[in-house]
């Protein structure tokens, strides 16, 4: 039961966060972005007994990392930007303590395909990124590489729980590859809201597969 109530109040936090973006209702997404990890950490910790603690704190630090990304200037964007990279370095430990086997050929599609979306992505941006450029490579670098072994996961596994969490990675790649688009190529109110909307959509494939009992 308290699980049913803390995924309407994950969605219902959620949904007021988008409509703050569409709608341009500054006071909404203030107050209900941060909700959403929390509420997502909230829901997680009564969907299992047994909590995995990289994953308690990746969830925390995308909680600091949505704070940040509320305020405009570039150091509040570094450290919204460390927090994720944080975040993601701790799904990729997540995902690598799962692996059983490493496939030389598997290895190799996944980083061809994650690391051309890198440089396609980085090219594109390299004349707006300014000083920025390291700082949004080292984090494009690791959210690839948080692909990666989730490819490699599944590609191993094929299973629900592997899909769930590769799927999570793709839709995060996309989440944040349209917000350094609209946060330095050409910014639009639909890139905004598809930002969001990917990005909860990814945190909600990672907790699915986080709670799935599957495999290990």
């Amino acid at each position: 039961m308290v699980r049913k109530i803390a995924l309407y109040v994950f969605l219902l936090v959620s949904i007021f966060d988008v409509v703050g973006i569409i709608f341009k209702i500054d006071t909404l997404v203030l107050i209900f972005k941060p909700l959403i990890l929390l509420s997502l950490l909230f829901l997680y910790a009564h969907s299992v007994e047994e909590k995995n603690k990289w994953y308690v704190m990746a969830l925390i630090f995308s909680f600091f990392g949505d704070v940040f990304l509320l305020y405009a200037g570039d150091t509040f964007f570094k450290f919204g930007l460390s927090s994720f990279l944080i975040a993601h370095l701790l799904f990729i430990v997540i995902v690598v303590r799962q692996l059983k086997k490493i496939s030389f050929l598997n290895s190799f599609i996944a980083i061809i395909l994650f690391g051309f979306i890198l440089f396609t992505l980085l090219y594109m941006l390299k004349d707006s990124l300014n000083n920025l450029f390291i700082p949004v490579a080292i984090y494009g670098l690791a959210i690839c590489v948080f692909g990666v072994v989730s490819f490699i996961k599944f590609l191993n596994a094929r299973s629900k729980k592997a899909l769930l969490m590769l799927i999570g990675a793709i839709v995060f790649v996309a989440s944040d590859a349209i917000l350094a688009i609209n946060k330095f190529y050409y910014s639009a109110l639909v890139f905004q809201i598809t930002v969001m909307v990917t990005y909860i959509t990814a945190q909600f494939f990672i907790y699915k597969s986080m709670v799935l009992v599957e495999d290990k």
